[in-house]
């Protein structure tokens, strides 16, 4: 009866952290270039129920029982699966389409600047002639900030990234990838960096003028994924309140037998 307890524990558990996953996305829904997140679960190690070092044993060690303990989280994985496209006609909003990320240089409050990762295309130009996205963090190109100027009266972004303004040649816009993305980590929502391992590589992604790439979370599908949730914790709470109605009839009733 007590691992009844533990197991109705660490699936109630498990759904928290799921629900907590869920509710993020959900929250990010409407994000542009946001990618969401998932998590897997799996069953709790056997190791965890080893009788060791037990002279009665001979002190080998032992598995105790056959029935899994439970239920625990096995990790967390982001889902870059495409978003759509929405349309905006604004001049430095882009999209990607296929693999890739646009490269900004960040700067940390201690003045550190470092290269973050994003699929979010909402920029704008500073007064200077600066791309720049919604933190101020300046869009990369080939070298390094790209710097528009600022009396052009039409600007052209090519889907290879290559920049015109009044039909003169400025930059290209850096479309960075990854070979694989186990080694990038979220710092945000909306950010990723590149940690120890990861091996950068040329993008086959093309960019698009006049378009964001919206989130690729799937409203109605995470809605559903919250009701089953919500009746999985139910019934993890209807295993404990049972357990506990046996330990109290096994406590209160059998023991005056």
């Amino acid at each position: 009866m007590v691992r009844g307890l533990y197991t109705a524990y660490t699936g109630m558990i498990n759904e928290q952290k799921r629900l907590d996953t869920i509710s993020n996305n959900l929250a990010n829904a409407a994000t542009v270039g946001y990618k969401k997140e998932n998590v897997t679960s799996q069953a709790f190690e056997e190791a965890l129920t080893i009788k060791i070092k037990d002279s009665s044993e001979a002190y080998t060690n032992r598995p105790i029982g056959t029935m899994s303990l439970g239920v625990k989280l096995g990790e967390y994985y982001t889902d870059y699966a495409q978003g759509s496209f929405r349309e905006t006609g604004n001049t430095y909003d882009l999209a990607i389409e296929g693999n890739g990320f646009f490269a900004v240089s960040t700067t940390d409050k201690n003045g550190n600047e470092s290269i973050r990762y994003t699929r979010d295309g909402s920029f704008k130009m500073t007064q200077d002639g600066y791309i720049v996205d919604s933190y101020g963090n300046h869009l990369q190109g080939d070298g390094g900030d790209i710097q528009i100027p600022t009396n052009a009266q039409t600007v052209t972004i090519d889907i290879d990234g290559t920049i015109y303004a009044d039909k003169e040649y400025i930059g290209r816009v850096k479309l960075a990838d990854f070979e694989d993305y186990n080694y990038l980590e979220k710092a945000g929502d909306n950010y990723y960096n590149a940690v120890d391992g990861a091996i950068q590589k040329d993008s086959v992604g093309i960019i698009r003028q006049g378009c964001t790439e919206q989130s690729n979370v799937n409203v109605i599908s995470e809605m559903v994924n919250l009701i089953n949730i919500t009746r999985a914790y139910e019934a993890g709470q209807k295993v404990i309140k049972t357990q506990d109605q046996l330990l109290d009839q096994t406590v209160n009733q059998v023991g005056k037998v």
